[in-house]
């Protein structure tokens, strides 16, 4: 493991608190594999998922909500599951990650392997819930799913894949409810997903910067450089721009626009009281991403059911 003399201050890859640090170890490391003991993961999945749905006038689906969520539950852990197996080596190499469960050899690789397959099922459960078209949305993340592990050894810029990817679920919940009508306002709305992701996590690897720059794998937050604040910022900017225009293709009215007020304050508060180089509070604005995705989907509820 790399060890820096600011390795102190590195914020820990997982929290032992909750339901997860009452299991016994084994279970305990099964559950940190697919990060039940953070949270945030799978709100940050699941309200795009949330979006599309409301957006596209599917307020009274309140069934499918929780079925989304659990998938989003589902298939955050597979991804997780894929990307600590694929990225081991990386993993023992970076002090915030060196403590995951197949870096130190507490979990095989055969045996991760199990548990993917396991939680993949789960997906497949919800999956089945689809129409077929929506079904066929959704198996279209796989490629990119696959890919993303690798990003980072191949780009500068691993965020804007996973952008496309961990927005995925705001198309399959559109063309639940749509189909493949009025796709515009849904372009729009995935555009603004995306760059909204690229922004959280650009923040979220502010915490690693140090080890990627001496392992050589990059990050949009060392390719950001000295202007990391102003590549969130614009990054932000951009999603808000495309949300408000897919919100007025949905519904051609200025009052629908201050829907995203609450989202934009929120996002702007994050930019301002950010401080790159400080782990702890690079964290705290991450996580903060779950209240913006509350409030971005209150304001597709109101636009979509207006």
């Amino acid at each position: 493991m790399t060890v820096h003399p600011s390795a102190p201050d590195i914020v820990p890859d997982s929290e032992h608190r909750g339901l997860v640090a009452r299991l016994p170890q084994p279970l305990r490391d099964y559950a940190m594999l697919a990060r039940l003991d953070r949270p945030i993961g799978w709100w940050l999945l699941f309200w795009p998922c949330t979006w599309g749905l409301f957006l596209a006038g599917g307020a009274a689906r309140w069934d499918l909500v929780l079925w989304l969520l659990l998938g989003a539950i589902a298939m955050r852990g597979a991804g997780c599951v894929y990307n600590d197996v694929v990225d081991a080596d990386l993993d023992r190499q970076v002090a915030r990650t060196a403590v995951r469960p197949v870096a130190n050899g507490r979990v095989s690789k055969k045996a991760a392997w199990a548990w993917l397959l396991l939680l993949c099922l789960i997906g497949l459960v919800v999956l089945l819930q689809l129409r077929w078209q929506a079904q066929v949305v959704a198996l279209g993340s796989l490629a990119l799913v696959a890919a993303y592990p690798f990003m980072k050894r191949i780009t500068g810029w691993p965020q804007a894949w996973l952008g496309l990817v961990f927005t995925w679920g705001a198309p399959v919940a559109w063309v639940e409810v749509a189909g493949f009508d009025r796709l515009g306002p849904l372009g729009l709305l995935y555009a603004g997903s995306w760059a909204w992701c690229m922004g959280y996590d650009t923040i979220y690897v502010l915490q690693d910067r140090e080890d990627d720059a001496l392992i050589g794998i990059g990050s949009s937050a060392l390719s950001f450089g000295r202007h990391v604040k102003a590549g969130v910022g614009g990054l932000y900017g951009f999603a808000l721009l495309c949300w408000a225009a897919a919100f007025w293709l949905v519904r051609p009215d200025v009052l629908a626009l201050l829907a995203l007020v609450p989202v934009a304050l929120h996002l702007g508060w994050q930019v301002l009281t950010l401080v790159t180089d400080d782990g702890g509070n690079a964290l705290a604005r991450f996580r903060a991403n779950r209240m913006a995705g509350l409030l971005m989907a209150a304001a597709c509820l109101v636009v979509g059911t207006a």
